[in-house]
């Protein structure tokens, strides 16, 4: 679905016209449609860590302390990092952190400097301790993209810019947003249309990305290399 098919179903939904243009539509309902896409494209994309909004970096160590703006060793997108996943792909060491700016402090006091280097974000800057270790080696993490929707081109975008830009994101729960959004701000009642809308966006955070599955009465089943020694009597 793009940004214009998506508007002609809410509009239709809510009993008006079907518009043939949303970008530079000049009717005032079709502008705060637009609006209201705007605004559920945004809080439904900060709501969770979907997956088609996270992205890997790499980036090479530097010998300083700063290692540069988090939109120069991530992306121009970069929103915030995910926690746990940056490591030292040379060292095959991890990189603890985000530190807060009290154990950082500590850290810079004591200058302690092992078992495993650490980082902090401040100012949008990413610092690690310590600094120089491991100069030249690479770097990975993920990071939450501020982008959740894209050009018919492919290219990745954080707002709704032409009508055939289409969502990163389950158009089918943007078109559910913006209508409960439109009830609202009408002043009808909307607690039928939010209350679909939650549901929805619950079971779609449930299945994003794929999720393991728990089984709390058995032990784990991860594959690790060794002898795999089938389950059953061996005895002779």
């Amino acid at each position: 679905m793009t940004l214009l098919s998506i508007v002609q179903d809410v509009a239709t939904e809510i009993g008006l016209a079907s518009p043939t243009t949303v970008i530079g539509n000049t009717d005032k309902q079709i502008i705060q449609l637009l609006q209201m896409a705007q605004r559920e494209g945004r809080q439904l994309g900060d709501r969770y860590d979907w997956e088609a909004m996270q992205i890997e970096a790499t980036f090479t160590q530097s010998a300083a302390a700063s290692q540069g703006a988090m939109t120069t060793v991530a992306g121009t997108d970069y929103k915030y990092i995910i926690n746990d996943t940056m490591w030292n792909r040379s060292t095959q060491l991890p990189i603890l952190g985000p530190l807060d700016q009290r154990d950082w402090q500590a850290l810079q006091a004591f200058s302690v400097t092992g078992p495993y280097p650490q980082y902090r974000i401040q100012n949008n800057t990413l610092y690690f301790s310590p600094d120089g270790a491991n100069a030249t080696d690479t770097i990975a993490f993920e990071y939450k993209s501020k982008n959740w929707c894209e050009s018919s081109g492919g290219t990745d975008q954080a707002a709704w810019a032409a009508d055939d830009d289409v969502g990163l994101l389950d158009e089918d729960l943007m078109a559910l947003g913006i209508t409960w959004r439109w009830m609202k701000r009408k002043g009808l009642d909307y607690a039928e249309d939010f209350n679909i809308y939650e549901s929805r966006v619950v079971d779609a955070m449930a299945r994003d990305g794929g999720k393991r599955t728990l089984r709390p009465n058995t032990g784990r089943e991860d594959r690790i290399p060794g002898i795999l020694v089938p389950q059953g009597s061996w005895s002779v």
